[in-house]
């Protein structure tokens, strides 16, 4: 029998706190060769910043947007997981690059339940008048014919059911693309958000079966989707029409057949 810790971590609270701590610091993509004398000598980071910055040792990040966002998620991973080791009662897996959820939380903190938590990222969009109060395109939730649909079998790249889960929240990490900077990334911006409270009731892609979140960044702040509760995003989303193609029809075989 499962027995309640009183006054448990607020997983969310906690993701928020340790996300307004985050500093996108990387410059770049180190080149070995430089354009200087050496040996060098650096005070501090500024100094040392500046020596291989004007030394020609940092070609630019990528600006195409998956390539970036890839970025993004490792180093803000990476920033949870620090938080994590100086959090008592508090565990953390990290999941697989095309797997469901990038992290996984547990432990006596958490009355040793399982939170799913993934990092999404999304680029401002851009007009002519500048930067737009929407992101240029909608943030994919969830995967929507697979262990979304199916939530009580454990799926390939998951750690287990969908339903096992006592929560599912999000990270979104905003930003507006500076092309001129080689860093590519300014604006930094971090909300976390439980996934049905930001969904919406259109898919993020035409070819694809994802589940699309809403595109207003001021109701991705405020946690402002298309559904008053997380029972009728639930209904909507698991009774819409997704495709099964083959591959996903032989995997949902294989997990009936285990069943």
């Amino acid at each position: 029998m499962l027995v309640r810790v009183p006054n448990a971590l607020d997983l969310q609270a906690w993701l928020q706190s340790a996300c307004s701590a985050y500093v996108f610091d990387l410059l770049g993509v180190y080149r070995k060769d430089g354009e200087h004398e050496w040996p060098i000598t650096a005070n501090n980071a500024d100094e040392l910043e500046a020596i291989v910055l004007g030394g020609g040792h940092i070609l630019p990040l990528p600006k195409e947007s998956a390539s970036l966002a890839n970025v993004l998620e490792v180093s803000v991973a990476d920033h949870i997981a620090e938080h994590v080791v100086a959090t008592t009662g508090l565990e953390l897996m990290r999941g697989t690059e095309r797997g469901y959820p990038d992290l996984e939380f547990t432990g006596s903190s958490l009355n040793d339940e399982f939170h799913a938590v993934d990092i999404k990222v999304a680029r401002r969009k851009r007009t002519k008048k500048g930067v737009s109060k929407n992101t240029e395109s909608r943030i994919t939730l969830y995967t929507g014919n697979t262990y979304f649909r199916y939530p009580t079998l454990h799926w390939p790249g998951t750690f287990r059911p969908f339903a096992d889960c006592a929560s599912h929240l999000d990270i979104v990490v905003l930003y507006t693309l500076n092309e001129e900077s080689p860093s590519r990334v300014e604006d930094l911006e971090l909300i976390v958000q439980p996934a049905w409270k930001i969904a919406s009731k259109q898919r993020s892609s035409t070819t694809r079966e994802y589940i699309g979140a809403v595109v207003d960044i001021e109701d991705l702040r405020a946690g402002r989707g298309e559904f008053a509760t997380p029972e009728e995003f639930y209904a909507f989303w698991r009774k819409f029409p997704f495709k099964i193609g083959r591959v996903v029809q032989q995997q949902l075989d294989k997990l009936l057949t285990k069943g």
